[in-house]
């Protein structure tokens, strides 16, 4: 019983690395542009797809395919903040418009990945199945290890980058009150489509990672988006530390559930927690209530 405990606390640490890069982006456009962004779970795909094209079908090292599949995300998440949802916020859309055009987005998205590569699942991994090193009484491979080795450095980048970084500072200023970030001379709508970019980046990546481990259907974002989402929540949306420890708790939750319930019920678990938080503290763990002034 003690071995598969030890498994169960390593999968939740790779489970929980990967998702923390999905819902730190999801969390700064959600906080800056301030509406529900669906495709973000489609540039996800859109990452992991573009590698699997550049390194298996074009035959690129490695790295640079995870480099091209991670600059077409950002590409991809430009374009449409540039083109889309910039001209949609310009027009003063609400978010519920922004909302609905970003679920027609990733819908798009989606089937055009569909259409090209097909349904069946692909996996980037080659070579033959090597067995995991020990880790923590648990067993990983050295795929795995680097993803989480690499999603922490990825993480505590974003820590430094939105406490000392000018962008970061300007970028609180408009998650904070948009409209005080503009009188005092932050171009909001700058800063806006830097987190579009930002945002792709790390979804782009997360889902390379994914496809680098458990392989890539063309419908793999949208999982990924729902639980990067409660991630973002249970934490407190505006924060990065509260992302990683929702991520956590998240991932805890659907590796350790299955040991009292089916499997079936790992995503039941996950959404009845966050079903809890929305209930009994909305702000997440490090997020503040709003005041009545601020309502």
């Amino acid at each position: 019983m003690l071995a598969i405990l030890q498994q169960l606390f390593v999968n939740t640490l790779l489970a929980a690395s990967v998702l923390a890069l999905v819902a730190a982006g999801f969390g700064i456009i959600y906080s800056t542009a301030r509406f529900f962004y669906f495709t973000h779970g489609a540039v996800y795909a859109v990452g992991a797809y573009s590698t699997y094209l550049l390194v298996i079908i074009l035959h690129l090292p490695p790295a640079l395919g995870i480099l091209g599949g991670v600059a077409i995300a950002v590409l991809l998440g430009g374009l449409m903040a540039r083109f889309i949802y910039g001209p949609l916020r310009r027009a003063r859309a609400d978010s519920l418009v922004l909302l609905l055009t970003s679920l027609g987005l990733f819908i798009v998205i989606q089937n055009v990945i569909s259409l090209l590569f097909g349904d069946q699942t692909y996996s980037l991994s080659r070579g033959p199945v090597r067995e995991g090193v020990s880790f923590l009484g648990g067993r990983i491979t050295e795929i795995q290890a680097a993803i989480a080795i690499a999603s922490l450095a990825l993480v505590t980048i974003l820590l430094l980058l939105f406490k000392f970084s000018t962008y970061g500072k300007k970028l609180r200023a408009v998650a904070s009150d948009l409209e005080l970030a503009q009188v005092v001379g932050i171009r909001s709508n700058r800063i806006i489509f830097l987190s579009f970019l930002v945002s792709s980046g790390l979804a782009g990546l997360a889902g390379i990672f994914s496809a680098y481990d458990t392989g890539l259907t063309p419908n793999m974002g949208l999982r990924i988006l729902l639980l990067a989402v409660a991630a973002s929540v249970v934490g407190g949306i505006r924060s990065v530390t509260g992302t990683l420890l929702g991520s956590l708790l998240i991932a805890f939750a659907q590796n350790f559930g299955i040991i009292w319930l089916p499997s079936q019920w790992q995503d039941a678990i996950v959404f009845l927690i966050l079903i809890l938080f929305l209930v009994l503290r909305p702000q997440g763990f490090f997020g503040k209530p709003l005041s009545k002034e601020a309502i």
